[in-house]
């Protein structure tokens, strides 16, 4: 990190990690953090713990806020559950507590996305053999070096690195944000280039970020957010069908259960709610190939439940998506198949059946299949039932 850099300019991720670098500074007695890793990858991630960890043995209290349930489990003494601005239960961290929080914060027991429900519905509905969206020898700056795969038709495929590896630039390169220095991308088997995002757009394929002001007009109302690609087009200039947009959207709202209480702007919304707006938009306009970057990010796990269900009803409709993700327990959950990109390139492909947390941690720091080793905080985690400071 340059110290002359500009915030703006600067990823998120890093900007998390500067804004506890603040913090810290003033050697305060009470350290308060709200989702402080949600925006981070694994290995930054540890290292923010590693150092929360030291705040705890230092004498410091610590008020810790996280979706997040290894992390609980890693840090925490005991946890406080809200629910609707109420507190609903404390508990202390011990081993099998995740499923009583979990039943605590939607007040019901949830159900699990599991392989073999994956593996049933893709038995029904075998994919096409052509793939949907294919990447060979992709290379962006200095980021991004020769990354080749194949996205079917019918599959959500996950995307596991981290921080700096080159992952923003794939999705970016993938959206028509940035072009490529090299390499091919090919939609359904013909050669395209995005010199635009709306290129990109027209060709099927539609961005959804973790952060969802990049994507939502916040001062605007559910309605229009969602029906901006509808509009937005040059060649769709003129009287809107208002009919046919209305039945779109209210047909997207339906599906994905959005509070639409605060009708007015999309800024009233919850975090959850508005990252469905997000996805709403794309599902009403129809794109065939969604690329999710860590969609999650920040949100409820019971929203979370819903839009992991999403994924996989898309899948099943025969569309295809790439799913990165930040927090590596959602690949099982969701995905058929993992790659893994270290120093810019494609180190390995799981089938998600072998991609548990520990075999992605290891590939994602570049280490062989078949390591015994787990690395940073996970060697702490998977050594004993529960570990605390």
């Amino acid at each position: 990190l340059d110290i002359r850099d500009i915030a703006r300019d600067i990823p998120l991720a890093v900007l998390r990690v500067l804004d506890l670098a603040r913090a810290l500074a003033v050697e305060p007695d009470v350290l308060l953090l709200d989702e402080m890793t949600a925006a981070l990858p694994a290995n930054l991630a540890e290292k923010v713990l590693e150092v929360v960890r030291r705040q705890g043995d230092s004498g410091r209290s610590v008020i810790f806020i996280s979706h997040r349930f290894v992390e609980i489990s890693a840090l925490c003494d005991r946890a406080t559950v809200l629910r609707d601005g109420e507190t609903v239960g404390v508990v202390d961290i011990e081993p099998g507590v995740e499923e009583r929080i979990v039943e605590m914060m939607l007040g019901a027991r949830i159900e699990k996305t599991r392989v073999a429900a994956r593996q049933a519905s893709q038995a029904a509905s075998p994919r096409d053999s052509r793939p949907r969206l294919g990447v060979a020898n992709l290379r962006v700056g200095t980021k991004l070096n020769d990354v080749s795969f194949d996205l079917a038709n019918g599959e959500v495929a996950g995307v596991v690195a981290l921080e700096g590896q080159g992952q923003d630039e794939l999705f970016a390169a993938l959206a028509g944000s940035i072009q490529p220095s090299g390499g091919t991308i090919e939609v359904d088997g013909k050669p395209v280039k995005f010199a635009h995002p709306a290129d990109a757009i027209r060709a099927g394929i539609a961005y959804v970020p973790g952060d969802r002001t990049d994507a939502l007009t916040m001062q605007r109302s559910v309605r229009e957010n969602i029906a901006l690609p509808f509009s937005a087009a040059l060649r769709n200039w003129g009287p809107i069908n208002m009919r046919q947009e209305g039945s779109r959207v209210v047909s997207a709202i339906e599906r994905l259960q959005i509070d639409t209480r605060a009708q007015r702007e999309v800024q009233r919304l919850s975090g959850g709610n508005q990252q469905k707006v997000t996805i709403a938009r794309w599902i009403a306009a129809e794109a065939q190939t969604i690329l999710c970057f860590d969609p999650t990010r920040g949100i409820d796990v019971g929203t979370k439940q819903e839009i992991y269900k999403l994924l996989r009803e898309l899948a099943d409709q025969g569309k295809s998506v790439l799913f990165y993700t930040s927090e590596l327990e959602e690949v099982q959950r969701v995905c058929d198949r993992v790659i893994v990109i270290f120093g810019g390139r494609v180190v390995d492909v799981f089938p998600v059946e072998l991609a548990d947390e520990p075999a992605l941690m290891r590939a994602a720091y570049g280490l062989p299949r078949g390591a015994k080793e787990d690395v940073g905080i996970l060697a702490d985690i998977h050594s004993s039932p529960v570990a605390k400071p």
